[in-house]
């Protein structure tokens, strides 16, 4: 006997609840495999120094280059078996971006505390959007555009403010990107909840980069407000 339960895809096409739940499955595995070389490259980064230099301008150009050539290639091998080991990649050179931040965080008396802080909070706004994704009704995929045009502003925002360097800019971008990206973590929930979004691999880039951002500005914004120098 056929299963009859379809809900209609993002553009309009039926995804059979076992599709719908082996992609959600399959999502939420590659990203706590994810998490791992996000760990390693971190621990590695912060070691060994390795990024101390990428300071300023160098530090974007790195950080941009390399970010969005591992998303193009992510979409050009999404399909095929060398999909997850890319992401896995861009995970890692991710982990490794971060750890310049984290190594200013642990020069903080509670540094390891602020850390753990940063990343239950990302752990709760998950879990809440998680549940609501699962609850509301409503499309929300008209609020993808305008969360788009956030995440530009966020960009040239971070951009300037490299240069600039002010506190309270860094303060302000942090908190417009923890509420621009729970946004887009729960559109990209409730698409893979409603079957509109077919490819796990393609999902859990947009979960992880949802999940990135959120730690990384709750992470700015603790150690601007909440570090404790020796």
């Amino acid at each position: 006997m056929t299963d009859q339960t379809h809900s209609p895809g993002r553009f309009g096409t039926a995804v059979s609840s076992p599709a719908r739940n082996r992609v959600l499955r399959n999502t939420y595995w590659l990203l706590a495999l994810s998490m791992l070389p996000t760990v390693l490259g971190a621990w590695i980064g912060v070691a060994t120094g390795i990024t101390a230099s990428l300071t300023g301008g160098l530090g974007l150009i790195v950080f941009l280059g390399g970010a969005f050539g591992f998303m193009f290639a992510i979409e050009k091998t999404k399909n095929s078996a060398a999909g997850v080991p890319v992401l896995l990649a861009f995970t890692f050179f991710m982990g490794l971006m971060l750890s310049r931040m984290l190594a200013m965080v642990l020069g903080f008396q509670n540094g390891a505390d602020l850390i753990m802080t940063a990343f239950g909070g990302t752990a709760g706004v998950f879990l809440v959007m998680a549940n609501l994704s699962a609850v509301v009704k409503r499309d929300l995929e008209g609020l993808s555009k305008w969360l788009f045009m956030g995440a530009v502003v966020l960009l040239i925002g971070g951009i300037v403010n490299v240069f600039v360097g002010s506190p309270i800019g860094m303060a302000v971008l942090s908190v417009m990107a923890i509420g621009i990206f729970s946004a887009f973590l729960l559109v990209d929930l409730k698409r893979i909840v409603d079957g509109g979004e077919t490819n796990y691999i393609s999902a859990t880039l947009g979960l992880y980069l949802s999940l990135f951002n959120i730690f990384q500005s709750l992470l700015a914004l603790l150690g601007l407000f909440g570090g404790e120098r020796d």
